[in-house]
């Protein structure tokens, strides 16, 4: 029992390693989606680390939204939607889905959020491609809406149309099934603000593909007028769906379930009715083979593109017809294959981008791609690298202190710390890249100068005598290295709050490499010290 008491800070440190190896191995913590042959992209084989692009291959994409915005302008007598209207009206070559209006954005210096006591600011956005900043300008005092006295249009989109896209990219990629990929926000030292895409053993053209279609998605009703002529009308917008199903595979064909939301129902339901797609107890359409068919279809526009017609089926006519459709307005696309079933699912549940991503080079986007075997090699040189650092600093402190017992602990603590960050990293699922080998290495380093330091101070004035002398040497080594841990945490919190890319990575796991020392390893180290120098034990 005094043993335990004594040595609880290495029983500690000694259970999270056996948290760390089981986050690390289990099966259990394992993918729940394997790829072809049970592997999944970025996932290492052996263990349940995730490898970032860098160590695995695959697809990088970094561009800046295409847009303007103007903060400050005056309308707040007016509905947003009216606003869009008025001032698309006045742009060439832009639609209303091309202008976003918000009232009372917090503005200050282009972002989203103002300092303490700033007044709210309404913002409009344009981000059809080829505007300018006097071009919105100019469309604001036309429709008649100025700016404050404080007012600006620039170049850019807000705050929170970044945040939306990245919301609506990240569903892409997840409806996709892209194995770890990742989609954020980063914003360079100048201030400029980029989407980053990244898509582990996946090629540029696909990545590119789905990330640069802004999916705008319609259900249009194709049916007779009353001149006889066939006309097409939207009877359902993407935010009138409850909910999109994933595509499925049933007897009839492949399908994509769909739930409309109970409001729109009745709508739909009669617009079904008055069209005539639910008075001829189901119907067949030709519509895609023969635009001028004179049947009656349900067609999916994407992008003001006819991808796919539908008929009725008698059982959903009859229920139309009968008003018991409402109370259950669950219906099905059917699709001629798998895929098409994948992308309708795709572009219905992600949503319509608010703004494209500009690839051009003059604007700072960047495409690029790392192949698989590439990635393997970086593999092999982070442990190569790793493991001539771990060689390096135990050379170096078997030749300063010459002493097993001080030298052979402070190793293998050391390594306990990379095991626990490794550990982490598989819990949550981070995805290691080379920022994050370089933390590593650099937690080896900072942890041995604190390993050496406790050291020097216990040893510096010859034999222990006790453990109360031990204690006091050791409180005094501990709050040097406490400072300098301090010292390091505040150095890199900016960097890892701060949307830097790859830095982020690195600060995050140097600052837990660092709090996982001062909270664990180093007490531990300092128990087992004590245990092996002291007379007195």
């Amino acid at each position: 029992m005094v043993a335990i008491r004594d040595n609880w800070r290495v029983i500690l440190l000694v259970v999270f390693l056996l948290i760390s190896v089981f986050a690390l191995f289990s099966p259990t913590l394992g993918p729940d989606d394997p790829g072809p042959g049970g592997d999944v992209a970025g996932q290492s084989s052996a263990t349940n680390l995730q490898y970032g692009l860098e160590l695995s291959g695959g697809t990088r994409i970094r561009a800046p939204l295409v847009g303007v915005t103007a903060e400050g302008a005056e309308f707040d007598g007016d509905d947003p939607r009216l606003v869009e209207q008025q001032v698309a009206a006045q742009i060439d070559g832009a639609g209303p889905t091309d202008v976003i209006a918000r009232l009372g954005t917090q503005r200050a210096q282009g972002q989203e959020t103002a300092q303490p006591g700033s007044a709210p600011s309404n913002t409009v956005e344009v981000t059809a491609e080829g505007v300018a900043t006097d071009d919105l300008a100019a469309a604001l005092d036309a429709a008649g809406y100025g700016l404050s006295d404080d007012g600006t249009v620039r170049e850019g989109v807000t705050e929170t149309t970044r945040q939306e896209v990245v919301r609506i990219l990240e569903n892409k990629i997840n409806e996709a099934g892209l194995s770890g990929g990742t989609v954020q926000e980063v914003t360079t030292a100048q201030g400029d603000n980029f989407i980053l895409v990244e898509a582990p053993n996946q090629d540029a053209s696909s990545v590119r593909g789905l990330v640069s279609e802004r999916g705008t998605v319609v259900i249009e009703a194709y049916y007779a007028a009353g001149d006889g002529n066939y006309t097409r009308e939207t009877v359902l917008q993407q935010e009138d769906f409850q909910s999109i199903g994933t595509a499925q595979d049933g007897s009839g064909g492949p399908y994509v379930p769909v739930t409309v939301s109970e409001p729109i129902a009745p709508e739909f339901e009669q617009s079904m009715r008055d069209t005539g797609l639910a008075q001829q107890g189901g119907t067949r359409c030709t519509y895609q083979a023969d635009p001028s068919s004179t049947e009656p279809c349900l067609l999916l526009v994407v992008n003001d593109e006819v991808t796919n017609a539908f008929g009725m089926s008698p059982g959903l006519a009859d229920s139309l017809r009968t008003g018991e459709w409402a109370g259950n307005p669950v219906f099905q696309l059917q699709t001629t294959n798998v895929s098409e079933a994948q992308e309708v699912s795709i572009n219905l549940r992600a949503g319509a981008l608010p703004a494209q991503l500009d690839f051009s080079e003059e604007s700072g986007g960047t495409t690029s791609f790392i192949s698989p075997s590439q990635g393997a090699d970086f593999r092999t040189n982070s442990l190569i690298t790793g493991i001539i650092a771990v060689l390096a600093v135990s050379a170096t402190v078997f030749v300063r202190y010459k002493d097993v017992r001080v030298a052979a602990p402070m190793v293998v603590t050391a390594l306990s710390e990379v095991v626990i960050l490794l550990g982490f990293a598989a819990g949550i699922g981070y995805p290691l890249d080379l920022s994050v080998i370089a933390g590593f290495i650099a937690v080896i380093g900072t942890g041995v100068d604190d390993l050496i330091i406790i050291a020097d101070e216990v040893m510096a004035e010859g034999e222990i005598n006790s453990r109360r002398v031990f204690q006091s040497r050791f409180r005094k080594a501990f709050w040097v290295i406490g400072a300098a841990a301090a010292t390091t945490i505040i150095a890199m919190s900016p960097l890892a709050i701060l949307s830097l890319g790859d830095l982020q990575g690195f600060a995050i796991f140097t600052i837990l490499g660092v709090l996982v020392g001062v909270l664990i390893t180093r007490p531990a180290y300092g128990d087992i010290l004590r245990s092996l120098t002291t007379i007195d034990r």
